[in-house]
C-alpha cells in the first residue's frame, strides 16, 4: 500500500488562496493518475481534479478557473493551488489514485469563511 499525506490546509477568508500537499511514498507515484478528492460534512466524498503521469489534468466544473493541480514526480509530491476560494469549498481534502485507491490518508481541512 501507497502511504499517501496531505498537508497545507487551513482557515481562509472568501477569495484566499490555499496550496496543499500530497506526499506518496513508493515510486509506483510515478505511474499513476492522481486525484484530489474532498469531502463536505453530510456529503459523499468527490473527485475534484486528477493529473496523468504525464501532466494532464481534469477538473470539476465548479473549480475550473480557480483550481490548479500539478506534480512533482521527482519528489513524488502533488499539489493543488486553490484561488478564489468560496464557502461551498469547504471540506476535508483527499489525495489517492483515481483508480484502485490506495489507502486514504488523514486529509487536510480547508475551511473558507464568508
Amino acid at each position: 500500500q501507497v502511504q499517501l499525506v496531505e498537508s497545507g490546509g487551513g482557515l481562509v477568508q472568501a477569495g484566499g488562496s490555499l496550496r496543499l500537499s500530497c506526499a506518496a511514498s513508493g515510486s509506483i507515484f510515478r505511474i499513476k493518475t492522481m486525484g484530489w478528492y474532498r469531502q463536505a460534512p453530510g456529503k459523499q466524498r468527490e473527485l475534484v481534479a486528477h493529473i496523468t503521469s504525464a501532466g494532464s489534468t481534469f477538473y470539476i466544473d465548479s473549480v475550473k478557473g480557480r483550481f490548479t493541480i500539478s506534480r512533482d514526480n521527482t519528489k513524488n509530491t502533488m499539489y493543488l493551488q486553490m484561488n478564489s476560494l468560496k464557502p461551498e469549498d469547504t471540506a476535508v481534502y483527499y489525495c489517492n489514485f483515481v483508480m484502485n485507491w490506495s489507502t486514504w490518508g488523514q486529509g487536510t481541512q480547508v475551511t473558507v469563511s464568508s
